[in-house]
């Protein structure tokens, strides 16, 4: 799994939680805030996408990521350390 897997299982997991975007077609410079989601959706996403890569993290240490390109970087070395 490479950070695109990673930017491609956010963007599902987005689609799935805010239907209007489910023609959006993510990049890794988009950022889930200004694509609409609040900070209830974002903690959805976040959920439904450490489910789907099995990661078992706590929430604080995913704070920080300003868009989703960076946010399938720590999550990519999240994975590569575990």
């Amino acid at each position: 799994m490479d950070k695109n897997d990673i930017v491609a299982v956010i963007g599902a997991k987005a689609a799935e939680v805010l239907p209007a975007l489910e023609d959006h077609r993510f990049v890794a410079e988009d950022s889930l805030k200004d694509l609409g989601a609040n900070s209830i959706d974002r903690a959805e996403i976040l959920a439904e996408v450490l489910s789907e890569l099995n990661l078992a993290i706590p929430r604080v240490e995913l704070f920080g990521p300003r868009n989703i390109g960076e946010l399938a970087e720590l999550l990519l070395g999240k994975l590569q350390s575990a």
